[in-house]
């Protein structure tokens, strides 16, 4: 149905939309977070730095004292615990490295050769690479001291903190942002089942104004939908007026024209055997066919376009059998009726009577003894719409090819002594195709003639 495709479309498109959001938005907070981190490690670093170029540019009067600073962290007394700082002077007899007692014998790599930009107080800061291959977190300041000397100065922290922290923070954010898009979802389908759910009711109503269940779009909509609905059944009423005044312009021309053509008659009759009588009455007959004829289309093609027309297949297939068994009594015709009970044609009672009712009397006519009538429903697929197929048999002699070419031309009869005008299977043909059907003829499994007619199905 359309109305749930296109709630499938929305809900689709939110859930694609959501994902997309909260994961951009997920994307942008753990790194404003991680960033939020590396600044907080990096002000913790810079205590320590602070106090180590304090501890340098005052060194101790005792000049024997050659302690090292304390910064008051025990990790910086532990071997290898990926906690280090490095004191480097830059110009001197010879270089003076002093170092803390966790860098063990290792050191520490220079930011200024790697390229790192300086920022504006002075500070270089990046990821290193330590002892034992650890991801370092290093920052370093070059210190001039003037006649003391110029001193680079370094200190690195394990940044496995900062991975820690953000991985922590990555995954308490993945499952709130995964309730919140579950919440968001859920949200999302509750409007569109229920925000849809009046276009759904407007199509069931459609659907049964189709079917013939229903006139006209009944009940209330909301204030978006009103609109549609109101101009929906205007457009219902409109279409009804058109074919009304159609019905009644037909009927008034048929009138018009009959009796003009019933006083030619006449008074060609009131000639007798004239010559020019005699032609005027077979004018006047034709003219009266002709007339008749596109009469009956155009009151045909008025009654097709009436909307909702459904008509049971099986009750008046059955009901024709019934009336024609009586009709031919004196011939002993069997009429054998199969139909399911779902066959419905899309179209007026009358006119399914009519054809329906010629194949049959056309059939019992030239059966022997036995006349079968099928009923087929067929369901729509992707190439077509959903056809009733009437299959109609007789036992009788059958018609050749050519004659079957014939027999659906207007008119005209292959044997003059069956009664009958010879219009039935052209009116057959034409009223199958006005409402979009066909008519075949072809061999009877039962050794007659079979006439197959196609109609739309309900």
């Amino acid at each position: 149905m359309p109305t749930n495709s296109l709630a499938l479309r929305l809900f689709f498109s939110a859930t694609v939309w959501t994902v997309i959001i909260l994961a951009a938005t997920g994307v942008v907070l753990s790194s404003l977070y991680r960033h939020a981190g590396e600044r907080s490690f990096d002000r913790r670093l810079g205590v320590y730095l602070r106090t180590l170029v304090a501890e340098v540019a005052s060194p101790p009067e005792d000049a024997a004292d050659k302690s090292a600073p304390t910064l008051g962290e025990p990790l910086f007394e532990l071997p290898l615990s990926g906690w280090y700082w490095q004191i480097t002077r830059l110009n001197g007899p010879k270089t003076d490295i002093r170092s803390s007692r966790s860098l063990w014998d290792g050191g520490l790599p220079r930011l200024d050769d790697l390229g790192v930009v300086t920022d504006v107080d002075g500070t270089r800061r990046s990821y290193v690479t330590g002892p034992e291959d650890q991801k370092l977190r290093l920052i370093e300041r070059t210190v001039d001291l003037g006649e003391d000397g110029r001193y680079r100065i370094a200190v690195a922290g394990d940044s496995q903190e900062i991975d820690e922290e953000t991985r922590s923070f990555d995954q308490a954010l993945t499952v709130t942002f995964s309730v919140l898009a579950a919440v968001l979802l859920l949200t999302t389908l509750f409007q569109v089942r229920f925000g849809l759910a009046p276009l759904k009711r407007l199509s069931e109503s459609l659907t049964a104004i189709r079917s013939g269940s229903a006139e006209r779009l009944e009940g209330e909509f909301p204030f978006e939908i009103e609109p549609l609905a109101r101009e929906t059944n205007a457009l219902i009423d409109a279409n009804r007026e058109i074919v009304e005044r159609a019905r009644t312009h037909v009927g008034n021309l048929a009138h018009a024209l009959k009796t003009p053509l019933s006083v030619m008659v006449n008074e060609a009759a009131a000639r007798g055997d004239d010559t020019f009588a005699v032609k005027v009455r077979e004018q006047a007959d034709i003219m009266r066919d002709q007339v008749a004829r596109h009469l009956e289309r155009a009151h045909l093609a008025a009654r097709l376009t009436v909307v909702g027309t459904i008509t049971d297949v099986r009750d008046v297939v059955a009901a024709l059998a019934r009336t024609m068994e009586k009709l031919h009594r004196h011939r002993s015709i069997a009429i054998d009726v199969e139909a399911p009970a779902q066959a419905r044609f899309q179209g007026e009672r009358q006119d399914l009577e009519e054809m329906v009712g010629n194949l049959v009397d056309n059939a019992c006519k030239w059966a022997r003894s036995r006349v079968s009538v099928e009923v087929i429903a067929e369901p729509a697929d992707t190439r077509q719409r959903p056809t009733v197929r009437i299959i109609v048999d007789d036992d009788g002699a059958g018609l050749t090819p050519e004659q079957r070419e014939q027999v659906a031309h207007r008119g005209r009869r292959l044997d003059e002594t069956k009664p009958g005008s010879g219009l039935g299977l052209s009116i057959v043909v034409e009223l199958a195709g006005l409402y979009g059907g066909g008519l075949t003829l072809g061999d009877a499994p039962i050794g007659g003639l079979r006439a197959e007619l196609v109609l739309p199905a309900a």
